[in-house]
């Protein structure tokens, strides 16, 4: 059983907010603070929103006009928001831009495995990019939840009566691919992401050998 994280496994995510966050730190352009500054404030306006609110471009968009509120030391105007939604178009439009060999490797991978898909995020936002990107058709199930912790896994591993020496984790994310889906007692493939969520950041134990660390997706096919 070969279960995958979406967001910049498959398609390409944090790549897409982070072109937003350089344009947006290009308009704010603050009189005292530098770019690495008000990332800083964003950064923490995401993390607490995160916690309270969950994961998706509407919260990402909620978080910028916060911050920006913040900066100009008032509540963002009705201008203000749509220029941060035009920022973010490729965001609403939930365009999706598949990672190099995905969708090859899928396929044959599906012709040798049982597939699973487990996403978090706001559900109706997820589904939008899974069908957008055609890659549904590809796996058994696919589960959506608010957040992947080790509690989601034992339970998907209870629902899915997974064996789980046999049961991998295949993402990008060390926070919530790899280390809940270890603790849960699963193997897991990392495929670091070039361009990494910053409160995505977790270590890794090096010495774990249930831990696969690959260069590209489509290196998978040379171990399963």
């Amino acid at each position: 059983m070969l279960i995958f994280d979406a967001d910049d496994t498959l398609w390409e995510n944090n790549i897409l907010f982070e072109r937003v966050i350089d344009d947006f730190l290009e308009w704010v352009a603050h009189p005292t603070l530098d770019r690495a500054e008000i990332r800083a404030i964003l950064d923490d306006i995401e993390r607490a929103n995160v916690v309270t609110h969950g994961y998706g471009s509407a919260i990402f968009l909620h978080s910028l006009a916060e911050c920006l509120s913040r900066l100009r030391e008032r509540p963002a105007t009705e201008a203000e928001r749509r220029r941060i939604e035009e920022l973010a178009v490729a965001l609403v439009e939930r365009r999706v831009e598949l990672v190099p060999g995905v969708a090859d490797t899928l396929a044959e991978l599906g012709r040798r495995h049982h597939l699973l898909l487990l996403t978090k995020g706001d559900v109706d936002e997820q589904q939008r990019k899974i069908d957008a990107s055609g890659l549904g058709h590809h796996f058994r199930g696919t589960h959506i939840v608010p957040e992947k912790n080790v509690e989601v896994y034992r339970r998907l591993a209870i629902e899915q009566r997974l064996d789980l020496n046999a049961t991998w984790m295949i993402g990008n994310s060390p926070k919530s691919d790899i280390l809940p889906a270890r603790a849960a007692g699963l193997n897991a493939v990392y495929i670091p992401d070039p361009h990494p969520w910053a409160l995505d950041h977790a270590e890794i134990d090096p010495d774990d050998d249930r831990v696969l660390t690959l260069t590209s997706f489509p290196d998978l096919l040379h171990h399963f």
